[in-house]
């Protein structure tokens, strides 16, 4: 009985710890992005997309907003100039990582790297 009282408590507060996640949108996220960079949670992938570095804070989820934002662009760039998806990840992604700023985490090799 108290095994089950203990996991329903860890699953409720699981749940309302993700709840405050869940109710950002992509505007919260773009304005959380610089400092979730700063702090080294994010960081920057050849493919164009961002990475989780270290999962703390709400990292997972403005990486998840900023990308699904990021592939509606590259896949209207791809449309618009009739090349591949992966062509406009590649180069969105060298882009981004050339300018990040020093300090700050790039992927490299599959390899997180400060900058």
């Amino acid at each position: 009985m108290r095994k089950t009282t203990f996991l329903i408590c860890g699953l409720l507060a699981l749940l309302l710890g993700s709840g405050a996640a869940l109710a950002m949108n992509l505007n919260q996220a773009m304005s959380a992005l610089p400092a979730a960079k700063s702090a080294g949670q994010l960081g920057e992938q050849p493919n164009g997309y961002l990475g989780v570095v270290s999962n703390a804070g709400d990292a997972a989820e403005i990486a998840r907003q900023i990308n699904a934002a990021r592939k509606a662009e590259y896949q209207k760039v791809a449309r618009d100039n009739g090349v591949a998806l992966s062509d406009v990840e590649l180069i969105a992604g060298q882009k981004a990582i050339d300018r990040t700023p020093s300090g700050q985490y790039i992927q490299v090799n599959g390899q997180w790297t400060k900058k």
